[in-house]
């Protein structure tokens, strides 16, 4: 699957084990985002609550052709009909190729992140401390974006029912190191709740939001 990600956007590839897979995409040689694909025994079948909105553009359909060609297939989500494509790659995963708007323009090859939310405005609230990323004029009822200007927007969307089981997709968040502890120290006061460790000795800590969606705190960059 990770080879599949790394064709579709472009990234590149950081490590390619078995059981390992993590890309980058580097957006200005000093912001990027990192894709792991890791391997579990057991995947959630819980709804997806994330999921990657990819830009399309005026180009949707020869997006979507390219994609189809990497391994994509159309799935029906009960999407019904709407300007975008709906696909899933080998996996299964949903992903949607958007249609031309406004706000993607720049944002590519992923457009937008959107997060299942049981209160749009108070989730921007905490993912704006915890990430330092800015609230943007958007297409959903709260969203952010990197303070530079690129890479894809975090959309806050009303949930269709509340959280049940492990989400198949989470965000990571790496602190700067001059920073981790103040992060760890807050992250309560701004709503997350800390997650039972999955194994001792893990080079990051899990927490929920305040929607309950999982998220790891990584420990910083030697």
């Amino acid at each position: 699957m990770g080879a599949f990600w790394v064709a579709a956007l472009g990234a590149e590839c950081l490590t390619d084990q078995p059981d390992d897979y993590v890309a980058r995409l580097d957006f200005d040689g000093e912001f990027f985002l990192d894709l792991r694909f890791r391997r579990v025994a057991h995947p959630s079948t819980s709804p997806a609550r994330l999921h990657p909105d990819l830009a399309g553009g005026e180009a949707q359909g020869e997006v979507v052709a390219r994609l189809r060609r990497l391994g994509a297939e159309h799935v029906d989500i009960g999407q019904g009909d709407v300007p975008w494509v709906v696909l899933a790659d080998p996996e299964g995963n949903a992903f949607c190729v958007m249609e031309h708007r406004d706000a993607y323009v720049g944002a590519e090859p992923i457009a937008a992140l959107p997060l299942a939310s049981a209160s749009p405005q108070r989730d921007a609230e905490f993912w704006a401390e915890i990430t330092g990323w800015v609230p943007f004029d958007g297409v959903a009822p709260a969203t952010l974006r990197h303070p530079s200007g690129l890479g894809p927007l975090l959309e806050f969307c009303p949930e269709a029912e509340p959280k049940r089981g492990k989400n198949r997709l989470h965000l990571d968040v790496r602190p700067d190191r001059d920073e981790d502890e103040a992060v760890l120290a807050r992250l309560a006061e701004w709503g997350a709740t800390k997650s039972v460790p999955e194994a001792p000795d893990l080079p990051w800590t899990m927490y929920t939001d305040p929607s309950g969606n999982e998220f790891r705190v990584l420990a910083p960059l030697s």
